[in-house]
């Protein structure tokens, strides 16, 4: 007969009692009672009753199983039915093991036992020990305290009548808050909170208006493999916090000191007809001003430089938005963990400038002080609903971040820009016993993703979050309906949203809509790797999982195919695969079709006629062993050719395009591929700097490469090509193919090379603003109003075609629209029979003497009774038919 003990679910004894020292002590943890090592934690508690142990499909016949913890034994049954179907698909990725069940005293007694440590063992008839191991818990606590999810506000709650905190620490053995006068003053209380045994929260509610000070909690809880442990964490749900995150701050955002001028009666841009009406450019907050001597140098590099309207910088974005960007993406805003907030450097040494433009000396000097300057991309969250405080003016005052964020955000509305900004859920900055530790110095195990021994998953580069537990999904969405709502952003970018579970992404959906009254678009990474890759552990928020949600994946097809190869090629890979962009071997016609569904919106459902001769819908079309078309609506997918990762487009295509190929070209290569993205059905995504040939000097991961090689030049005299070999820590293996590039004086472009691509830019984003025939909103009108042209067998590869039938479509602008765009190096000419007759003229923005590009009006030509399309080379060129 098989059975099952429970021992010990009686808490560990509290030791020493919350002292106000611990408020004050240097270190943010102490072990108060430690425990022996333990190897691994191999078994999952799946709810509150089942714990699966795998490793064996069933147990031996002579083998008892036990869990222990530190008090009594109690005798358990093991589970006599299998798992709900629920349970099985949240749990697959297990594999076969050995199912235990709590009876229901054991499941009485189980939450005081989830404070201590919690052991399964397995032993013979005469007590010899077979195996035993840890347990992971999440599964247990989302059942036991699902009422947590839909629980009152959580963090600190000010208000005349008193100022509540509340915490979700349902482990824990005691909670005490931490009160400061002030950001760096010494504590002045010790209060303990009470835990409500329904929900794990624990709160206390203290009398009068507390805002203006500052609070940390101190949390007596079990850690695996350290013991009783009393951390002094921030607040997960801070609204914002004094210098270098060390205290959250008391406040409210609805407070006169947190709103600049203004912010009460400002207008912000309506809302957007429907996602693929987005055009989106992508920038940092550094990026922008660092390097602008027209902002006077205290708000360089701030949020407070986008409110100085008479900025270079600023006079760039505004001719952006009359033109057709709708949003202003930023990289991370929430506050994140790698840069000082006090006494970072900001500054650019003039030996940096000297140096020359394949030197390994500039790396070496920005990396020598990379630690402790101003720049990281921010990709490393420490408090999600809180301001980054290295770009405010003072990082000590909550209050100041807060303002001067809403100061940017009121500026970017009154240049007719909508603010989105980029979100990361999928990891955390650190787990364990770490000073960026918070949420797992908190409840230990809960909030990240556990591998099959317990350990933390780093799929994502860092300590991966779990976004599928009930509390962990709730702060992503809290904290994101905060910055819909008190922040008015716009929009939102999901760093690897494909790590990330859909039905959380579309439960955020509809908060975030709530909350800001309107609809606010969601676009994100919808890559499928790593321990939840091909829905190993649920249904994810990926590009091949998340057709019919409305909500926007990048797509990598048209992106490989435009520049060749892939995202993360070495530079041998790099040098040998050839974009489609550069108009020679990488124009195949297997990258052209790929193209051409990019055009028709990466849609699974758009059939035409492919290289091979057969009429194929995307979702037959093959990429890399997955189906190229992914989205249900042309809303569902991200066109683009260059975002802030891996090199600058211009960086690749100095790499791929032969090395005599003249600077005007290497301008003209540049707007092609911006064409490819302002014709594309979907949303538009572009990359800051991608209009002036930004380049990094080769970077292949500025992330870290300071102010130097991630600057923005706006008086178009330098796009930062020729600056020194990029840093070697993310591009030495890049060294020996760039050193003889970046010392080649013909490569780098000319002041009016920079203003050619500018211009001939914003020239595309009037086209597509034009129109919204290139901006259709459903499957079935892409397939009826666009006709790719040029297919089959006998194409020419190098050209891509499409016809869009605009007649009674509102906002259509014309009747139809004919647009090529021609990579080759030479000009191209085709019979279209089935438009002969259309008396197509040239687009009016391109026709106008003011027109950036003269390749079109004097070079391209439709002549109506031959029905011949003449486009020169490396042109990308649209005629209209009124």
């Amino acid at each position: 007969m098989i059975r099952a003990v429970l021992l010990a679910l009686t808490c560990l004894p509290a030791g020493a009692s919350a002292a106000l020292s611990d408020c004050n002590r240097p270190e943010a943890w102490r072990v108060l009672h430690a425990s022996a090592q333990q190897s691994d934690a191999a078994a999952v508690f799946m709810d509150r009753q089942r714990i699966r142990w795998p490793g064996a499909a069933t147990a031996a016949p002579d083998s008892h199983f036990e869990i222990e913890g530190p008090a009594m034994r109690q005798a358990l049954a093991l589970a006599s039915a299998p798992p709900s179907a629920d349970l099985a698909a949240r749990y697959n990725y297990l594999g076969a093991g050995v199912d235990l069940a709590l009876p229901t005293a054991a499941q009485r007694a189980l939450p005081r036992g989830l404070q201590g440590p919690l052991q399964i063992r397995e032993t013979g008839p005469h007590g010899e020990l077979r195996r035993q191991t840890a347990l992971q818990t999440a599964g247990a606590l989302d059942d036991l305290y699902a009422a947590a999810a839909a629980a009152p506000a959580l963090g600190a709650l000010p208000s005349a009548q008193g100022t509540r905190f509340r915490l979700w620490a349902p482990t824990a053995q005691r909670v005490a808050l931490c009160l400061y006068a002030d950001a760096d003053g010494l504590a002045q209380r010790e209060v303990p909170l009470t835990r409500d045994a329904h929900t794990g929260l624990w709160s206390v509610k203290l009398p009068g208006d507390l805002s203006g000070q500052s609070y940390t909690y101190l949390v007596d809880v079990h850690m695996h493999n350290q013991g009783l442990v009393r951390n002094r964490v921030t607040d997960p749900y801070s609204l914002s916090l004094n210098a270098n995150s060390k205290r959250s701050w008391i406040g409210r955002l609805d407070a006169s000191n947190t709103q600049p001028a203004g912010w009460a009666s400002a207008q912000r841009p309506a809302a957007l007809r429907a996602s693929t009406d987005l055009v989106i450019y992508e920038l940092h907050v550094r990026d922008f001003s660092a390097n602008d001597a027209s902002v006077p140098p205290a708000h360089r590099g701030k949020y407070t430089a986008f409110a100085q309207s008479g900025s270079a910088g600023m006079a760039h974005l505004t001719r952006l938005a009359a033109a057709g960007v709708t949003d202003l993406h930023l990289l991370p805003v929430f506050d994140f963990a790698t840069v000082p907030e006090r006494g970072c450097t900001t500054a650019m040494p003039d030996a940096l400038r000297e140096g020359a433009p394949n030197s390994p000396a500039q790396q070496a000097t920005v990396m020598a002080g990379a630690a402790g300057d101003c720049y990281n991309w921010g990709y490393d969250p420490l408090h999600f609903g809180a301001p980054e405080g290295s770009y405010a003016s003072d990082a000590n005052d909550g209050a100041v971040r807060v303002r001067e964020l809403r100061q940017m955000v009121m500026a970017l509305h009154a240049a007719g820009l909508r603010v989105g900004m980029d979100l990361v859920y999928n990891h955390l900055s650190a787990s364990g016993l770490h000073s960026h530790s918070v949420l797992d110095r908190i409840v230990p195990g809960y909030y990240q993703r556990l591998d099959a021994k317990g350990a933390v998953t780093t799929s994502t580069c860092c300590a991966n979050s779990a976004t599928e537990h009930r509390m962990m999904a709730r702060l992503m969405i809290d904290t994101a309906v905060v910055w819909a709502r008190d922040y008015r952003i716009d929009s939102f970018r999901f760093d690897l949203m494909g790590h990330q579970p859909r039905a959380a992404m579309e439960a955020l959906q509809q908060a975030v809509d709530k909350a800001a009254g309107r609809h606010v678009p969601l676009i994100g990474e919808g890559w499928n790797f790593g321990e939840v890759a091909s829905g190993a552990r649920f249904v994810q928020a990926s590009q091949l999982s998340l057709n019919g949600s409305g909500i926007a994946s990048f797509s990598d097809r048209g992106r490989d195919a435009a520049r060749g190869g892939g995202c993360c090629d070495g530079p041998q890979e790099t040098a040998t695969h050839p974009g489609w962009l550069g108009g020679g071997a990488g124009a195949t016609p297997q990258a052209a079709d790929l193209l051409r569904l990019g055009l028709a919106g990466t849609l699974r459902s758009y059939a035409f006629t492919t290289a091979s001769g057969a009429v194929k819908r995307g979702a037959d079309i093959d990429y890399s062993g997955q189906p190229a078309g992914f989205a249900s609506q042309p809303g569902e997918v991200v066109n683009y050719v260059e975002n802030h990762d891996n090199q600058t487009l211009f960086d690749l295509n100095t790499i791929k395009l032969p090395r005599d190929t003249a600077r005007e070209d290497r301008a003209r290569v540049q707007v092609l591929g911006l064409a490819l993205t302002a014709f594309s059905q979907g949303v538009a995504y572009f990359h800051a700097g991608v209009d002036i040939l930004r380049s990094k000097s080769g970077d292949r991961d500025s992330y870290d490469s300071g102010d130097w090689f991630n600057r923005l030049d706006w008086t178009y005299t330098d796009n930062g090509w020729g600056s020194g070999l990029p840093p070697e820590k993310t591009s030495a293996a890049f060294w020996p193919l760039l050193q003889p590039l970046l010392a080649d004086p013909a490569i780098k472009p000319t002041p009016a090379d920079i203003a050619f691509t500018r211009d001939a830019f914003t020239d595309l984003l009037k086209i597509r603003a034009s129109s919204s025939a290139f901006r259709l909103t459903s499957a079935e009108d892409v397939q009826q109003r666009l006709t790719l042209l040029n297919t089959g067998p006998a194409q020419l590869p190098s050209l891509l075609l499409g016809h869009l039938d605009a007649r009674g479509l509102a906002g259509g602008g014309f009747a139809e629209l004919l647009y090529a765009i021609n990579a080759g190096t030479r000009a191209a000419t085709l019979a279209l029979p089935t438009l002969q007759g259309r008396a197509f003229h040239l687009h009016p923005v391109q026709a106008a003497a003011t027109a950036a590009d003269p390749r079109p009006s004097r070079g391209a030509r439709w002549e109506p009774a031959s029905a011949t399309l003449t486009v020169p080379p490396r042109t990308a060129a649209v005629f209209v038919l009124d």
